[in-house]
């Protein structure tokens, strides 16, 4: 085997390949450690430089100034004050039926369904039969009906006969007088018995125990909550319990707004609003407020405002969710995105792009607050540009700028000298 080689001789054969094959011939080892040095050094020649920081923005009394390009400028969003004159305001609502032409039919009577005439979707006209039922309470009423006729009858014959007796002078005019008072008695109760089986679909003199549930107004049954042979209690019927038939006129629905306090006065009666149902893109219906709550939820805090809204084509459905939009006039002041308001404390403030690059804060006076736009009456100017994106990050820069440019003397903790007008503090800003 071959001796180690002179230092001499390294590097005049480190490029021959008879050189190579002599290492892997002493020792193999030293070819691996010979190629791990040579993909090492490719490595670190292959490295990219390191970024070039970008210079921090100063702070020049109440101004930041960035430097041109930085790269914090690509995500702020710039927006430019308008007048403002109106602004469309976005609310919750939900479409109901019109109770003005709908009827909720309840059993007036416990009894067993036998037989169901109407169903979901079908048209009807006062006075047709929905549904038959056999009650033995509706048969005790018309029981007393009958018993009240026949005692009417009898109170008649008796004070005909009492006024006979007393032309020929045998009773006294006071036995007609109670026979009299007798027969107006029956004949009150009769008229009453009458009435209340008329109420309920019944006749005068039948006792059959057969109650029918009538429709009183045209429309389309739009509910029902009946099988045939079904047993019905009392304590099934009534408010809180569903109804056994529901009929309503489907080209009127009722629009329930929840309209919130500084909407008030916007949506009186008579006002008009355009009304979005997500259900169905690209259209839009035209509706009026018909009725305004004059209370707050305290729930929701909300006034519960109801429209009425024509459906002739039916493609609105009750229960659909909806947006009511309105146009509410604004006075004097300039409109901006609500996104580009700060709260601190009770004070608003706004970041203004005083030139390019160059932002200061600003405290501002709000006349009007809604989800999208806000009114500013006070510290702004139409045409003035504000932060609206990311201001958030903008306000942080600012605090970290305002506390880099503090003299050292200065305590790092300063109290109200840290404050920013209108920005929150630093850890606000980050969460």
């Amino acid at each position: 085997m071959p001796g180690p080689l002179p230092p001499g001789r390294f590097e005049t054969r480190l490029s021959s390949l008879d050189f190579l094959l002599d290492l892997l011939c002493v020792n193999p080892f030293k070819l691996l450690l010979l190629t791990a040095l040579l993909l090492a050094l490719g490595a670190c020649h292959d490295a990219p430089a390191p970024p070039i920081e970008a210079p921090a923005p100063i702070l020049q009394g109440t101004q930041l100034h960035f430097p041109p390009g930085h790269p914090q400028l690509a995500q702020l969003g710039i927006a430019a004050a308008s007048a403002g004159k109106a602004v469309t305001v976005d609310l919750p609502a939900r479409l109901v039926w019109n109770e003005e032409r709908t009827q909720r039919i309840y059993a007036p009577f416990a009894g067993r369904v036998v037989r169901i005439a109407a169903d979901v979707g079908q048209s009807v006209k006062p006075g047709m039969v929905l549904a038959q039922l056999a009650s033995p309470d509706f048969g005790v009423a018309q029981a007393e009906t009958a018993k009240a006729q026949v005692d009417a009858d009898l109170t008649q014959k008796t004070l005909q006969r009492q006024r006979e007796l007393f032309e020929a002078g045998i009773i006294a005019r006071k036995d007609v007088d109670l026979a009299e008072a007798d027969a107006a008695r029956s004949h009150a109760e009769i008229r009453r018995a009458e009435a209340r089986t008329r109420l309920y679909g019944g006749t005068s003199g039948a006792v059959n125990q057969s109650l029918a549930l009538t429709a009183s107004i045209s429309g389309l049954v739009v509910e029902r909550n009946l099988t045939p042979g079904q047993e019905l209690r009392p304590d099934q019927t009534g408010p809180g319990m569903p109804p056994l038939f529901v009929i309503s006129d489907p080209t009127s629905l009722w629009v329930q707004i929840d309209a919130r306090e500084s909407e008030a006065l916007t949506l009186r009666p008579g006002a008009v609003f355009e009304l979005i149902v997500p259900a169905l893109p690209g259209q839009s219906f035209e509706g009026k407020v018909t009725a305004a709550a004059d209370f707050i939820d305290p729930a929701t805090r909300t006034i519960k405002i109801r429209g009425l809204i024509a459906n002739a084509q039916r493609k609105l459905k009750a229960e659909m969710l909806a947006t009511a939009r309105v146009e509410r006039t604004l006075g004097s002041g300039v409109l901006i995105p609500a996104q580009a308001v700060s709260l601190l404390g009770t004070r608003h403030s706004v970041m203004v792009q005083v030139q390019p690059g160059v932002f200061e804060p600003r405290d501002v006076t709000l006349g009007y607050q809604g989800p999208r736009d806000v009114l500013v009456t006070q510290g702004l100017e139409v045409g003035e540009k504000v932060v609206s994106e990311n201001l958030l990050l903008l306000m942080r820069q600012y605090r970290i700028s305002q506390d880099t440019s503090r003299p050292a003397a200065e305590p790092a903790s300063g109290g109200a000298s840290n404050a920013v007008p209108g920005v929150r503090p630093a850890a606000s800003a980050a969460r």
